[in-house]
């Protein structure tokens, strides 16, 4: 005797066939999420940041700034593992400041990619202190 679990085809519409996601995707949500947080300023290091508005500057090297800078991710089939680097601005709670990220990454990945989100590891690479230009305003020559 067979059993009939979701019609003439063999199954729910949701289990013919296999999904993958791609590290970049996963690294975009996760830098998205990372930097919607209140208190950091930005991801990746400094010299990652030079270097990243170096090439935006370059023709048809795209525009704006990078969504995955300071955003490594390890990606399986089901489970992922996301390492952060950011830069916090003064005065905030570094401690809080991490774990808001990784609540907000956690869940993003989460509802987005459907992955179990493992591990998200932060290192805290600078501190954006209130009389610093950016790196954007540094740039800017003429307004």
């Amino acid at each position: 005797m067979t059993e009939n679990t979701g019609g003439k085809h063999g199954g729910a519409p949701g289990s013919r066939g296999r999904t993958t996601i791609a590290d970049v995707v996963v690294e975009k949500i996760a830098g998205m999420a990372a930097r919607d947080v209140p208190g950091v300023h930005a991801l990746g290091s400094g010299f990652a940041r030079s270097m990243g508005s170096m090439r935006e500057r370059m023709p048809g090297a795209g525009s704006g700034k990078s969504v995955t800078r300071g955003v490594s991710v390890e990606v399986g089939e089901v489970q992922a593992a996301i390492d952060l680097e950011i830069v916090v601005d003064y005065g905030v709670s570094i401690t809080d400041v991490a774990s808001d990220v990784r609540e907000s990454v956690i869940s993003a990945v989460e509802r987005m990619a459907g992955l179990e989100v493992v591990e998200v590891d932060i290192a805290v690479s600078d501190v954006k202190l209130p009389d610093e230009e950016d790196e954007e305003e540094q740039r800017q020559r003429v307004q």
